[in-house]
């Protein structure tokens, strides 16, 4: 059985490489096909509006929207409650298929048997 990897991503556009690392490491683990999920939180938060994962433009890097429908096609994305609440945004104004929860989830899917948490 695959280990389940949970991706927990604090940085936004203010620190592109570390987003983009984490947005890789998620896609290259559902490309493996590992249960993968990846957790929006802090400056991160943003990608979950559309359009905004544009935003974020890294030399050598996959962009983001690519990376971002990986994950999304092949595992879960989910933005932080409190996270969404601080940015007044609702699951209507996200991505497709981007969910709203909170640490209880993510605590949950971090803690499960088998389960490696990544944070960046």
């Amino acid at each position: 059985m695959t280990r389940s990897l949970v991706v927990k991503v604090t940085a936004g556009e203010d620190d592109p490489e570390r987003a983009n690392q984490a947005f890789t490491v998620a896609a290259a683990a559902v490309a493996m096909g590992a249960p993968v999920s990846l957790w929006l939180t802090a400056g991160a938060s943003w990608f979950a509006v559309p359009g905004r994962a544009a935003d974020l433009r890294l030399q050598h890097a996959t962009p983001l929207p690519d990376l971002l429908a990986t994950v999304l096609d092949g595992g879960t994305v989910t933005l932080c409650s409190q996270c969404a609440a601080r940015r007044s945004l609702t699951e209507d104004q996200l991505v497709p298929g981007i969910r709203i929860a909170g640490a209880a989830v993510f605590t949950e899917e971090a803690l499960a048997p088998e389960a490696q948490a990544l944070v960046y």
